[in-house]
């Protein structure tokens, strides 16, 4: 087994398209990427209402608005990722940003999930494990 190493599964969507923003029924949303290096679609699974940055503007799951500012994003480019505990994941894009950190009430069971690499590589984030340390 190797050790856990922050953002270094979540580097490999940088200069990716994110092509496809879905909301499955009321429970989570997921966001679909390709790309040259990637054969198939990665796909990540936020089961928290993940928030928005776009155009200097935060918006969050509750707020008119937030469905389209998901949207927005695709088709947008992966520019940078990072993954901290105390700030939980960030992904930039060329349209926006993506941010997962949820208050401990807002999580069931997973936080994120990320699968789909050809080398059969994927990650599932918990409360109170690696990069959400913080939400034990």
């Amino acid at each position: 087994m190797t050790s856990y190493v922050p953002n270094d599964l979540l580097s490999r969507l940088v200069d990716h398209r994110l092509y496809s923003v879905e909301f499955v029924l009321n429970d989570y949303v997921q966001f679909r990427f390709d790309g040259d290096q990637i054969p198939g679609h990665v796909t990540l699974n936020s089961y928290v209402w993940p928030v928005v940055w776009q155009d200097g503007r935060q918006w969050r799951e509750q707020e008119l608005g937030y469905a389209d500012a998901l949207r927005r994003l695709a088709p947008g480019t992966v520019v940078s990722t990072t993954e901290a505990t105390g700030s939980g994941i960030y992904i930039e894009l060329d349209t926006g940003t993506i941010v997962i950190h949820p208050a401990k009430e807002e999580i069931f069971v997973e936080i994120a999930e990320l699968s789909g690499f050809p080398d059969g590589r994927w990650m599932a984030w918990r409360p109170g494990e690696d990069s959400f340390e913080d939400l034990a």
